[in-house]
């Protein structure tokens, strides 16, 4: 009896061990903000039809062994926003929409998986292609009844005490009534602020919390809430691939037991939202990208890791075919730039020279740009519909007597370029049922042990916990 008794308890420790032995140290949570399941298929469609075939060339992401659907209502609403969906996918609790780590009530916070992973003794990382108080983001970190409470979000960063933050900047990081910055804050707070990647590589690694942000070149531009679409970086923008590397770099060398790193692709919604589907396809193989990177370290520490990729919810009710049984997605690669750098370049371009502003003018930067009439051929009823937007621009200026800051032409340049992201849609046969979020089902994508648990149809308040579980986290 005496040895049967040791026998089982041997069997009971070698089973706790073998638990133990496969709690993962490296946490990956991607999200796709507006990352529906179309928009995946059309990112693999649009691979495939570059090649001359039809069907999928599937990325890095939709590879993964584990694959399933995720429901997104809110607490409140059929239809989600971001902040209630930020929070049940890091805080595994639905809530009102606009509200980012409290309960309906909007009062009762609750913590996020980073909180609990940070208990647990590892280092934590958040990261996003937009500002560091966008809703996603926060809801890692922040408790606040509206999303719009940016400076208080900051705030909420500044005593998190997360050991890495990225992103473009804080949104709004100034009060009205002269109190310190987010920055400063940031600063008292024992945060080393570093700019761009190559400023990360000579003074941020040996930093005791980091925050890294773009340059202030290119926050005057876009105005700090983001990081340039990928469609419009150069060689020197900050792109979320370099992020995910100084994040794994940098939280590998807190010599903690492991770590846990939220990854937002904020700007496949702000794409989708705007009905610009080239740069939506274009956002989400920028995420694919750092997936990739995460992907290069899984291989590394298989046994240690998993990779966790969803999305807070659908954007824009995309849908392939607009009724005539074709696609045309490959005509999207002509598309050189996001609609909203066409409006930049072509106000710019009346700014510095009014009467040189000519239909021919336009005509040669919606063809270098967009394709128009070089791979992309228009109807006739197409082209009468950008001809009628040049009419106004053209009325316009001269009711504004060619005044280079003249509002009404810069709204009238807007217009024209949104008719060109509607005729980018139609060659492609692609339609759009809003420029908002909907209740589609979003995808799960997993690998690493343990979880298989996210295989099938689950909701999005299961991801967080789950995930936890496996990496052995407290849960709250």
């Amino acid at each position: 009896m005496k040895n049967r008794m040791l026998s089982l308890l041997l069997m009971a420790f070698m089973a706790v061990a073998a638990v133990a032995q496969s709690q993962v140290k490296y946490v990956f949570y991607f999200i796709g903000d507006g990352m529906g399941v179309n928009q995946i298929n059309i990112t693999e469609t649009y691979l495939a039809a570059l090649k001359g075939k039809i069907g999928i060339e599937p990325i890095c992401m939709s590879s993964f062994p584990v694959v399933g659907l995720v429901n997104t209502y809110s607490a409140t609403n059929g239809v989600t926003d971001s902040a209630a969906g930020g929070t049940a996918l890091a805080c595994g609790k639905k809530t009102k929409n606009g509200a980012i780590g409290v309960l309906k009530d909007l009062e009762t916070p609750c913590t996020s998986i980073a909180a609990w992973a940070q208990k647990a003794g590892k280092a934590v990382g958040v990261a996003t292609t937009v500002s560091l108080t966008h809703a996603t983001p926060a809801s890692f970190y922040g408790h606040q009844p509206r999303r719009q409470m940016y400076y208080e979000l900051g705030q909420d960063l500044c005593k998190s005490n997360y050991d890495f933050f990225a992103g473009s900047d804080f949104n709004k990081p100034h009060t009205k009534d002269g109190g310190p910055s987010l920055h400063e804050q940031a600063k008292a707070a024992g945060y080393t602020i570093v700019k761009g990647y190559k400023e990360y590589q000579k003074n941020g690694r040996k930093a005791d919390k980091l925050i890294l942000l773009q340059s202030d070149e290119k926050n005057q531009k876009l105005g700090s809430e983001q990081l340039p679409y990928a469609l419009d970086q150069d060689k020197n923008d900050l792109t979320l691939e370099q992020i995910v590397r100084a994040g794994i770099n940098y939280l590998t060398s807190k010599q903690k037991d492991g770590f846990f790193f939220a990854i937002e692709g904020g700007m496949i919604d702000w794409a989708c939202h705007r009905n610009d589907i080239g740069s939506a396809i274009n956002e989400v193989l920028d995420m694919d990208k750092a997936v990739k990177v995460a992907y290069e370290f899984y291989q590394q520490h298989p046994d240690e890791t998993i990779i966790v990729i969803s999305a807070d919810h659908e954007t824009g009710g995309l849908v392939m075919g607009t009724g005539a049984y074709e696609l045309h997605s490959d005509l999207l690669k002509y598309q050189r730039k996001t609609i909203d750098e066409l409006k930049w370049i072509l106000r710019e371009q009346y700014k510095k020279a009014p009467k040189k502003f000519t239909w021919t003018a336009v005509e040669k930067q919606l063809r270098d740009l967009m394709g128009f009439g070089a791979g992309i051929s228009l109807k006739d009823e197409q082209k009468e519909r950008l001809q009628r937007r040049w009419n106004d621009i053209e009325k316009a200026i001269a009711e504004s007597n060619a005044a280079a800051d003249s509002k009404p032409v810069r709204d009238r340049i807007n217009d024209l370029c949104e008719t060109t992201k509607h005729i980018l849609s139609e060659v492609a046969h692609i339609s759009w049922a809003s420029g908002g979020h909907s209740n589609g089902y979003v995808p799960v994508y997993a690998v690493g042990p343990g979880t298989e648990v996210f295989q099938g149809r689950i909701d999005n308040i299961e991801i967080a916990p789950a995930m936890a579980k496996i990496a052995g986290y407290p849960v709250e």
